[in-house]
């Protein structure tokens, strides 16, 4: 089976993993307790102006302020006329409807629009424009014109609104796309009346849960089968997609195995790989991984691959096993923002060409707008992929309380450094008869053996004893001087 989708169901999360050629290649994971923004439209009351960086923060009612950007302010006029400056547009205190687009990362708060787009299986409405468009992955453009003209021949006289034809609709009936449309406008009516009778800030319309969303968004042709291993769950989304999106109900399944799902496609194993510095590629090469709140580097390494041929061939396929597991590293971990991918560097212009399409080609793949540059006169390949949620490390993981982040920790030595200059510090400031330094093992046994000679002319220099005291239960980086 090519493609196969998992759905994992607990009362606090869902977790999705999208399976192609038996393996992993997207992980979705959405929480109860921090369910994402993406998609919802909230009646919102503009908290402050600033018409210094053109922008605005809205209150939705939520922790933090969103974000609104003036060029993300939907104009009734012509686009080739100046966009006014925010302060025309806006005004504290003033109600607005908006819709989020990016969800908060990090110490961002939500961006958002007023722009509202809302999506159906086959069609995105567009209230406020009426403008058709055709998904961009759709790139022949005799067949984006035919479904340009298929869709205004089969919709009502008067409708309103615009729309944008999603790429799932190349080879569906016109009775489909009609109830999309209905769908859709039905959903705008509800939504519009909400407004009217809710004051700023409220809720209008939540996106729909994960895994609704995958059944929309996810299931296609290709769709071999959905897995799911929650009777509850499973009957739901059967009604859903009974109802929305009846061509999925064929590929959904109620997984009732022994073993866990996730288990038995080896998706935990993937998670776990996911979360490490490290990946091993088969041929023994590997990457190193580092992200960093600017951008992603990705360096490529030989490691125990020696090849058969020589040393140019090595790097060659070296460099091309890297292409594809950087492409799948990118989705599987959802990167976003800036990527730097290190290759190992080619003579041949021959082989640069060769691994620069192949890795195109894998990036092809990708659901999330995303772009590679030629390599640069370093030999750096550019990547910029669209960021939209937080990445895979960011929802299940958080920073190391002992290193702060850095992945490193001070040597015992260092500390042993540290320590005497705090302690001649606190002698200058308060008198006691002793002081007791309390630190990790590694550092006491250093202090006992390669430092004593150091820690006793301290202690000759202060004119008090310094006495030592192990804790296990302290982080090797965490001391303490004690007046005694």
């Amino acid at each position: 089976m090519n493609n196969q989708i998992l759905v994992n169901v607990t009362p606090q999360e869902t977790r999705v993993a999208i399976i192609e050629l038996g393996v992993a290649q997207e992980l979705h994971i959405e929480r109860a307790s921090s369910r994402g923004l993406v998609g919802n439209i909230y009646w919102g009351r503009v908290a402050r102006v600033l018409p210094g960086m053109q922008s605005a923060f809205v209150d939705l009612g939520l922790e933090k302020s969103a974000f609104l950007h003036v060029a993300d302010i939907a104009l009734n006029k012509d686009s080739t006329q100046p966009i006014p400056p925010i302060e025309k547009l806006l005004a504290d205190g003033q109600s607005i409807l908006v819709q989020v687009i990016k969800d908060p990362i990090g110490t961002k708060g939500a961006r958002l629009s007023t722009q509202i787009s809302i999506a159906g299986r086959y069609l995105v409405y567009l209230p406020f424009d009426d403008h058709i468009g055709v998904s961009q992955r759709i790139e022949n453009e005799e067949e984006r014109q035919l479904l340009k003209d298929r869709l205004i021949s089969i919709l009502p006289s008067g409708y309103k609104g615009g729309f944008i034809i999603r790429t799932v609709a190349e080879n569906t009936s016109d009775q489909e796309l009609l109830c999309d449309y209905d769908y859709l406008t039905q959903l705008w009516k509800h939504i519009t009346k909400a407004q009217e009778t809710h004051s700023a800030p409220h809720l209008l319309y939540q996106e729909l849960n994960l895994a609704q969303r995958i059944i929309r968004d996810f299931v296609m042709d290709n769709t071999d089968r959905l897995l799911i291993d929650s009777r509850e769950n499973f009957l739901k989304l059967k009604e859903f997609a009974n109802e929305y999106c009846p061509q999925a109900l064929a590929s959904l399944e109620h997984y009732i195995g022994p073993r866990p799902l996730f288990d038995l496609f080896g998706v935990e194993e993937e998670i776990e790989k996911a979360l490490s510095r490290r990946v091993q590629l088969e041929s023994g090469g590997y990457l190193i991984i580092d992200q960093t709140e600017a951008m992603t580097t990705i360096d490529v390494n030989t490691g125990g691959f020696v090849g058969i041929r020589n040393f140019d061939d090595t790097i060659f396929r070296t460099n091309m096993e890297a292409a594809q597991a950087i492409a799948r590293q990118l989705r599987l971990r959802n990167l976003g923002g800036i990527i730097i991918a290190d290759f190992i560097d080619m003579e041949s212009e021959e082989h640069r060409q060769a691994v620069l399409t192949e890795f195109n080609k894998a990036l092809s793949r990708d659901r999330t707008k995303i772009k590679a540059s030629g390599f640069s006169s370093l030999g750096l390949v550019e990547i910029t992929r669209k960021r939209t949620r937080e990445s895979l490390a960011h929802v299940l993981c958080e920073p190391c309380p002992c290193c702060e982040g850095r992945a490193q920790l001070k040597t015992p030595q260092t500390l042993c450094y540290e320590i005497l200059r705090e302690v001649v510090r606190t002698a200058k400031q308060f008198t006691a008869k002793e002081y007791r330094v309390i630190a990790h093992q590694k550092v006491i046994d250093l202090f006992l053996d390669e430092e004593s000679a150091n820690l006793a002319e301290v202690s000759d220099f202060i004119g008090k004893p310094i006495s030592l005291q192990a804790s296990q239960g302290l982080s090797q980086e965490y001391y303490d001087v004690i007046l005694m």
